[in-house]
């Protein structure tokens, strides 16, 4: 008999990493943004509802590679975080299943869910504590292009790191099965995944359910079996 723990969402663990990818984000930009640290001064409510007020147009003015390139990545680390939460969805490899696809739309779903808190939540978002759209004479404003590339683009990331792993590990984990290569390889090729890794306090190369130094392939048999598919490949 499963326990609840092992068969259902673990809601606590994954709002609590998201918290704490959102405070690192937002830490980093009060950081690097002084404009956004003076906005604490302002009138905060007045200034809240105005920021939202600004959420009309398409561009934000920030620079192509932070909106087409890191809010993507962030969708994909935000998505990840979803899927190691599910039991039912963080151990299956990328197929054509039903069940891997509905696995990674859920993530989609906590990746917009987070993407328009951390634009414009209260009371840790962009609109709230930096009153992003407001002064117009910063470079940067308030947008919809984030809203909508952060999940969408980010579930694209995520799946091409899904297909990088079993295609590009798997083979080099077949032949290489020392653990110092496995880790490195699995590290660098899925960048989001060890991202969220990191965020549930595990090594960046974890896999759930698959052990440094094991060959892969006989693991992606046994999880396909436990999910009640069959290796086609």
């Amino acid at each position: 008999m499963r326990s609840k723990e092992s068969s259902g969402f673990q809601w606590g663990p994954a709002l609590g990493q998201s918290a704490l990818f959102l405070g690192i984000e937002h830490g980093i930009r009060l950081a690097f943004d002084p404009p956004s640290r003076t906005a604490f001064g302002g009138k905060f409510w007045k200034e809240y509802v105005n920021s939202l007020r600004e959420v009309k147009q398409w561009g934000d003015g920030n620079p192509d590679f932070i909106n087409y390139l890191g809010h993507p990545m962030q969708g994909s680390i935000v998505g990840f975080i979803q899927i190691q939460n599910d039991p039912k969805g963080r151990s299956l490899p990328i197929s054509w299943s039903q069940r891997y696809w509905n696995s990674r739309l859920k993530a989609l779903a906590w990746s917009a869910a987070y993407s328009a808190y951390f634009e414009i939540g209260f009371p840790f978002s962009e609109a709230a504590m930096g009153n992003l759209g407001v002064d117009k004479n910063r470079k940067t404003q308030q947008g919809i292009v984030d809203l909508v590339i952060t999940p969408t683009l980010g579930l694209g990331w995520l799946v091409s790191e899904d297909l990088i792993d079993r295609y590009v590990v798997d083979r080099f984990e077949r032949s290489h099965p020392g653990k110092v290569g496995q880790a490195v390889i699995r590290s660098t090729l899925n960048p989001t995944r060890s991202a969220s890794n990191v965020l549930r306090f595990k090594p960046p190369w974890h896999r759930d359910g698959r052990h440094l130094g094991s060959r892969r392939s006989d693991v992606l048999k046994t999880v396909l079996y436990l999910n009640g598919e069959r290796k086609t490949d």
